[in-house]
């Protein structure tokens, strides 16, 4: 009754005598100031060892995500089985919603099921939405697929377990495929006139399971652009698979920057197709830089192919071509440099 009396005259209550007001000086003090968002960008950089760029892509996945509780119990699992900061890093980049899975009891039956915690590490850092898959289906898949195609490539193919092992490591997906469709595969492999006992048949798989065959013919035309045959296209390939999955303008300027700058020959590269494989902006242009420098100051005289250079340990070269003559051409440091932990001056 009191209550409904206050209400209907309130109005006609002087607003420093109102119920609401009486006692607002003492509730302001003793209030708790609102706790801060949670902030999943902080989160991540904080944590985790993302860069600002990497947590704000990744944040948009775990929009949802109010605390850390599910995020801390993942990360502290999976450090506990062996992954490191690296690989776990790999798994929130490339499937972020893998932080809200309840891991362990999946972890736990596939190490029942007879895979090895070693081989587990791998395959989740490899392909990190299988942790997506119900446990029912990652050990079907295990039984009707994973053992028979591996039967397949150890019995038929004559690759190693050691080899095969390797394979289904670094794309687990490779083995799940039908039977057929791994069939297929290996043809397109032995067409290129790589024995299944080379050390890069394997590799070749990995990588014409991600190149079908219309990606793989505009790759062919592409570097019959550049002045290779079929003949020289094919050795590449088989010398060097993992040609076939550099971008066509990434080509082009490592093409360019070795004839124009360098001086190679379109056939001279043909026979080292290895030279295609470098960071042009990481290695090659600085070590050319590098040693046009020393060049240019007659501190050094050519000895060698540059292709050699190219291929030294970083550490190495900064041994050879940057500590010796840092004093005298401070720049070297500006064009080439490694973090200190590295290399000891």
């Amino acid at each position: 009754m009191l209550a409904f009396v206050i209400r209907r005259h309130s109005r006609s209550i002087p607003a420093h005598f109102r119920p609401s007001n009486l006692f607002s000086s003492s509730s302001a003090a003793s209030a708790v100031p609102p706790l801060k968002p949670f902030s999943v960008v902080e989160y991540l950089v904080d944590s985790w060892g993302l860069s600002a760029a990497e947590a704000s892509k990744v944040s948009r996945s775990l929009s949802d995500l109010k605390s850390s509780k599910k995020p801390d119990y993942f990360f502290n699992f999976l450090k506990s089985q062996g992954f490191t900061d690296s690989h776990i890093k790999r798994i929130i980049n490339v499937n972020p919603r893998s932080v809200c899975v309840k891991v362990e009891p999946k972890f736990r039956s596939w190490l029942d099921a007879g895979i090895s915690q070693s081989d587990l590490v791998e395959i989740i850092t490899s392909y990190p939405r299988i942790l997506h898959y119900s446990i029912r289906s990652v050990v079907s898949s295990v039984e009707k697929r994973i053992l028979p195609n591996l039967k397949f490539l150890m019995d038929v193919c004559g690759i190693s377990e050691e080899k095969a092992s390797r394979a289904m490591r670094s794309r687990p997906e490779l083995l799940a495929k039908k039977l057929d469709s791994l069939q297929t595969l290996v043809r397109r492999a032995d067409e290129l006139g790589v024995p299944r006992q080379s050390p890069m048949y394997p590799l070749l798989l990995i990588v014409l399971y991600g190149i079908d065959k219309e990606k793989f013919e505009a790759k062919s035309k592409f570097f019959k652009s550049l002045g290779w045959s079929e003949s020289d296209f094919f050795t590449a390939v088989r010398t060097t698979p993992t040609l076939l999955t550099i971008s066509q303008p990434y080509l082009q300027r490592k093409m360019e920057f070795f004839v124009k700058e360098v001086g190679y020959s379109p056939s001279f590269i043909t026979q080292r197709p290895l030279i295609l494989l470098f960071s042009l902006d990481k290695r090659v242009i600085p070590r050319f830089q590098v040693l046009e420098l020393l060049k240019s100051e007659n501190l050094w005289t050519a000895k060698g192919n540059f292709f050699y250079y190219m291929k030294l340990s970083d550490k190495k070269f900064i041994e050879k071509f940057v500590i010796p003559y840092k004093e005298k051409v401070p720049k070297l440091v500006d064009i080439y440099s490694l973090p200190s932990t590295e290399v000891s001056v």
